[in-house]
């Protein structure tokens, strides 16, 4: 077996990124007629699209009920970004039920959350390590991100169970690519020759080359990294993103993506209401440019992001506001094409296999 796994045969449910809302998961699993062991009376089974963790208020609850499915055998699932962090104890933001390097940063955003118990991680980090980054059937394909065949072809050939080490591998590889090509030394003569800061969102740089080799070699080089977080690629229109000036920018992957398998990805914080701010800014949400909420999109519009924001409740929940509304956890029933919400609330979706011309 290797990093790229088969998918079952027969009706699958495919649920979106969670971020530890523990209690839409299962009032949405709920709505798809299964209990919590992962049993559906019509033998249907759950894919999960990965991102099972933070920011949310139980992320540990939904790992453990997660995986004990995937244990058991009763569902699948591929890793996310968010897992990924976990097993390479990366500490990020909204990862404090996890690390104690976090806890007190992530408690005026995120807080009250439950906590890992430290005797439980080891066994829960095992799990995770074993899955897959991609999973394939005839007709379906499931991956966190991004379906790219070059880095697809690359993780084939990876066993099982090496998520974490292949992952650390291409990191060095990464690291060594850009001390050959003297990219930190070049960054520093660019910082010289611009007085301000690249945190100032007041004072646009130039664009600069070696900074902007220097995010695609840490996006683009490890194929695991392209295939759980996303393609990006040099921009020279610098832009303001995450406190700091971008010089690399997103890439709609799915818009060069013409093979025949659907794909269904997680990932990108998609808005059920045209109306809504974007859930994880900008960059995320210009991705989809006119695409309705429902639309298949893509070349060939054969892929779709089943992923509706349920990861920024917490954000609702700060501000006081009804986080159901703008924020939503989702299934796509496959083959039937049709999206189930935590809230009750079912869609057939739109546009599948209508090809669009697309215009520069």
């Amino acid at each position: 077996m290797s990093l790229v796994q088969p998918l079952p045969p027969g009706a699958l449910d495919i649920v979106g990124d969670i971020h530890g809302e523990y209690s839409a998961l299962v009032q949405l699993l709920a709505n798809l007629g299964y209990d919590l062991q992962g049993n559906h009376p019509d033998g249907r089974r759950l894919v999960f699209v990965g991102d099972f963790c933070d920011r949310g208020p139980d992320s540990p609850s939904v790992l453990a009920l997660v995986g004990g499915m995937l244990a058991s055998g009763k569902a699948h699932a591929v890793l996310g970004n968010h897992e990924i962090n976990l097993l390479r104890e990366d500490a990020k933001d909204g990862s404090g039920w996890f690390f104690d390097s976090r806890v007190d940063a992530d408690q005026p955003k995120y807080a009250p959350f439950a906590r890992m118990p430290a005797a439980e991680a080891p066994a829960m980090l095992r799990l995770l390590n074993q899955l897959p980054i991609a999973l394939e059937r005839e007709d379906l394909r499931i991956v966190h991100a991004a379906w790219r065949p070059e880095q697809i072809a690359m993780i084939r050939k990876l066993p099982s169970g090496s998520a974490r080490a292949s992952y650390d591998h291409f990191e060095k590889l990464a690291d060594a690519q850009s001390t050959a090509q003297r990219v930190a030394e070049r960054m520093r003569q660019e910082e010289l020759s611009w007085s301000h800061s690249l945190e100032d969102y007041r004072y646009e740089p130039p664009f600069l080359p070696a900074h902007s080799e220097n995010e695609l070699n840490k996006a683009m080089v490890n194929p695991l990294k392209v295939l759980t977080a996303g393609v990006e690629r040099e921009c020279r229109n610098p832009f303001y993103a995450g406190g700091k000036w971008r010089f690399v920018e997103r890439v709609a992957w799915w818009n060069e993506y013409n093979e025949t398998p659907a794909v269904i990805v997680g990932h990108y914080w998609r808005r059920m209401r045209a109306a809504d701010a974007p859930a994880h800014g900008a960059q995320f949400e210009n991705l989809f440019g006119g695409t309705s909420p429902l639309s298949w999109h893509g070349l060939r519009s054969n892929v779709f992001c089943v992923d509706y924001s349920v990861g920024a409740r917490w954000l609702d929940r700060l501000r006081g506001d009804n986080p159901i509304q703008r924020s939503k956890l989702a299934a796509m029933r496959w083959p039937e094409r049709v999206l189930v919400f935590d809230d009750g609330m079912q869609a057939a979706t739109e546009n599948f296999g209508v090809e669009v011309v697309l215009r520069d």
